[in-house]
C-alpha cells in the first residue's frame, strides 16, 4: 500500500472549525492486498474471483466497501485525528459506496467539518461531524461518510 499524507501536528477540538476543508493525501490500490482483504473479509464473487465478476454489471473485480473504508480510515486517522486529542467515534451516521474501486486506482480522501460543539455533559471535550468524500484518479466519489468523532479540548497549558 503506498500512500501519501500530510505532516501531522496535534489537533484539538477547536481546531476543527465549521465549514473547514481539510486533504488527506491519497494512497494506491492494490490488487493483491484487495483480493486478500476480500478473500477473508468479503468474499463475494466479485471480490474474489476475476471471471466470475467479468459477468457481473461490475465488469470485473471490485474492492469491499469494507476495504475501501479501512484504506479511508488510515488517512483519517493519520492526518485527520491526532493521538492529543481523538477520544473514539460513537459511530457513522451514514456510509455509501457509489462507485466501485478497482485495483490499480488512486484514493484521495477529503473531510469537510460539517457541526462542532462542546458536549454539555462533558465540557472537556466537544462532538464533531464531518463528511468524508473519497475519490479516485477520475475525480470520481467512490465512498461518502458521516462520522461523529469525540475530541479533547485544547488543554489551559497548551493555549
Amino acid at each position: 500500500m503506498s500512500e501519501s499524507t500530510p505532516g501531522s501536528r496535534p489537533r484539538w477540538f477547536e481546531d476543527y472549525v465549521p465549514g473547514s476543508v481539510h486533504e488527506l493525501g491519497s494512497i494506491a490500490v492494490n490488487g493483491e492486498e484487495m483480493l486478500a482483504f476480500a478473500e477473508r473479509f468479503d468474499p463475494q464473487s466479485y471480490h474474489v474471483d476475476p471471471q466470475a465478476a467479468a459477468q457481473t454489471h461490475f465488469g470485473g473485480l471490485i474492492a469491499s466497501g469494507w476495504h475501501t473504508g479501512s484504506m479511508m480510515m488510515r488517512l483519517f486517522a493519520l492526518a485527520y485525528l491526532s493521538p492529543e486529542s481523538s477520544l473514539g467515534s460513537p459511530g457513522i451516521a451514514t456510509m455509501r459506496w457509489p462507485q466501485p474501486v478497482r485495483p490499480g486506482d488512486t484514493l484521495r480522501v477529503r473531510v469537510t467539518v460539517e457541526h462542532a460543539r462542546v458536549s454539555q455533559s462533558r465540557p472537556d471535550r466537544g462532538i464533531i461531524q464531518s463528511l468524508i468524500e473519497v475519490t479516485n484518479q477520475n475525480g470520481e466519489i467512490v465512498m461518502t461518510a458521516n462520522p461523529t468523532n469525540l475530541v479533547r479540548c485544547r488543554p489551559v497549558e497548551a493555549r
